[in-house]
C-alpha cells in the first residue's frame, strides 16, 4: 500500500502571513489539527498544528504574530509513492499525528495517523464479517505454508496473515483473519496435525 491511495488530496492550507487567530478559526471550521503552510504556487514552506497555535494564542493578542512565527519550517514529509509503512514509521518515531505529502517541493496531500490506521484496518480485514485464528508453529515440520494449505483444504478464505511477536525464541505465532466460516472442522484438522491453536474467535 502506498501513500497516494490513502492521503487526503482536498487539503486545507494557509499562508505564512496569516494571523494565529485566523489559522485557528480555519482549523476549527474544517475540524482539522494540522495545517500545511504554502506559497501561492503550492510550494510547501511550513507545517503548523493546533497545539502550536494555541501555545502562542495569548501572546498573539499582545503582539503581531503570524503563522510564520510558529510554523515548523522543515517539516518531515513523504512522497505520494512512499509506502504506508514508511509514513507510519516516521509518524511513530517522531511522535507526530500527520505528514504533508509532497511531489518535489509542491504539496499534493496530507496523510494522518487516522488515515494510516484506516488503511491497516482495511488491509487486515477487521471491518469485514470475519473470524480470527492464532496458531503456534514449533519445529521444522510445522510451517506457515502447511497451515495455509490446511485452511484452504477446509474451504477457508484467508483475508490476511500477520506474524505475532513470539514469547519464546523458537516459537512462530501467526494470526489468520478468515472470512466468516465454521471453525470446528478447521480446529479439528489443526489438532490432527499437532498444531497448537493459541486462540480462535468466531
Amino acid at each position: 500500500m502506498i501513500v497516494r491511495h490513502w492521503m487526503t488530496t482536498d487539503v486545507v492550507t494557509t499562508a505564512k502571513e496569516a494571523s494565529i487567530q485566523d489559522a485557528l478559526k480555519l482549523m476549527k471550521r474544517h475540524s482539522i489539527r494540522h495545517l500545511p503552510v504554502v506559497q501561492s504556487d503550492g510550494t510547501l514552506v511550513g507545517w503548523v498544528t493546533d497545539a502550536d497555535l494555541r501555545s502562542v494564542l495569548i501572546a498573539s493578542m499582545l503582539e503581531d504574530l503570524s503563522v510564520e512565527d510558529v510554523m515548523v519550517r522543515r517539516p518531515i514529509t513523504v512522497s505520494p509513492d512512499d509506502s504506508l509503512e514508511t509514513a507510519a514509521q516516521l509518524a511513530l518515531e517522531n511522535r507526530i499525528g500527520g505528514l504533508p505529502v509532497v511531489d518535489g517541493s509542491k504539496l499534493v496531500g496530507v496523510i494522518t495517523v487516522v488515515d494510516m490506521l484506516s488503511a491497516f484496518i482495511s488491509m487486515l480485514g477487521l471491518m469485514q464479517s470475519s473470524s480470527r485464528l492464532d496458531v503456534k508453529l514449533v519445529g521444522p515440520k510445522q510451517s506457515l505454508d502447511s497451515v495455509t494449505r490446511l485452511l484452504q483444504d477446509q474451504g477457508a478464505e484467508i483475508i490476511s496473515v500477520c506474524h505475532v511477536r513470539p514469547t519464546k525464541a523458537d516459537e512462530a505465532v501467526y494470526s489468520f483473519r478468515l472470512k466468516k466460516c465454521s471453525m470446528e472442522p478447521i480446529l479439528g484438522s489443526l489438532k490432527e496435525e499437532g498444531i497448537e491453536v493459541v486462540s480462535a474467535e468466531v
